[in-house]
């Protein structure tokens, strides 16, 4: 049982969609402060009324410096603190290496890894401030761990988030501030379910334990992050993934 977070408040950048809308509502139903953000207002309204009161909505490009800072002051006026910031704004477009644009490459880099510096640096003076702090990243297992024609500039974004989050777990242990992330998986989300049954069961077979992972299992690893049970964890990795990282071949799951 972990200790009660209620009352805390938390910022999740890309809350509306798959991952980010789960960890939103994972946070609100353990009674935290929820500030919802998107690009998109009415979005971010939404998941912000399915939570409840305590939630509210933002519409903030965190890709920005100027997106971020508004982000937070909206925090500090809505709620009156920032005790956790879940930097999980992300996109995946598929482009081969050979047929990538510059512009798509430096747009995958910025929302994924800019958005995640530019987050966290605009939460420090209210962390620093309160002397503690909970910073989580959305990584993936594709980039740090594994590889996937076509996304070469999404892994680099998410390897690069590690690289980030190592030496800002450094630079923020002395203010009690921890800095770790989350690897995700094949995730169930709703851009998954469009491709069909045979799609979904051959990502499946690839998993020692047979499926597809819920937005809800890596919710709770970000909940475990948050939490003062986590307090000695800072520039670590969570894999949330099934298993899906650990044979060497799918004959090792045949055996």
């Amino acid at each position: 049982m972990l200790k009660s977070l209620a009352g805390k408040t938390v910022i999740v950048t890309g809350a509306t969609r798959g991952i980010g809308r789960g960890i939103a509502i994972r946070f609100g139903q353990a009674g935290i402060n929820v500030l919802a953000v998107s690009r998109n207002q009415a979005d971010a309204d939404s998941v912000a009324a399915e939570i409840g009161p305590h939630a509210a909505g933002f519409a903030a490009d965190v890709a920005t410096p100027e997106g971020c800072a508004t982000m937070v002051a909206a925090a500090l006026q809505k709620f009156g603190a920032i005790d956790i910031l879940c930097a999980n704004a992300g996109i995946f477009p598929a482009a081969k290496l050979a047929d990538m644009t510059p512009e798509e490459f430096d747009h995958v880099i910025h929302t994924n890894l800019r958005s995640a510096f530019l987050s966290t640096q605009a939460v420090l003076p209210a962390m620093t401030k309160a002397a503690a702090g909970r910073i989580i990243l959305t990584s993936s297992i594709t980039g740090p761990i594994t590889g996937y024609p076509g996304w070469s500039h999404y892994g680099a974004s998410k390897a690069g988030q590690l690289g980030f989050m190592r030496t800002a777990a450094l630079e923020l242990a002395p203010k009690n501030i921890t800095v770790n992330a989350v690897l995700p998986g094949n995730i169930f989300t709703e851009g998954l379910a469009g491709n069909g049954p045979e799609y979904i069961a051959s990502m499946e077979a690839s998993i020692p334990l047979k499926r597809l992972g819920t937005v809800e299992d890596i919710a709770n690893a970000v909940l475990f992050l948050a939490s003062e049970e986590a307090a000695y964890i800072t520039g670590q990795t969570i894999t949330v993934d099934g298993g899906q990282v650990l044979p060497e071949s799918l004959g090792a799951l045949e055996v």
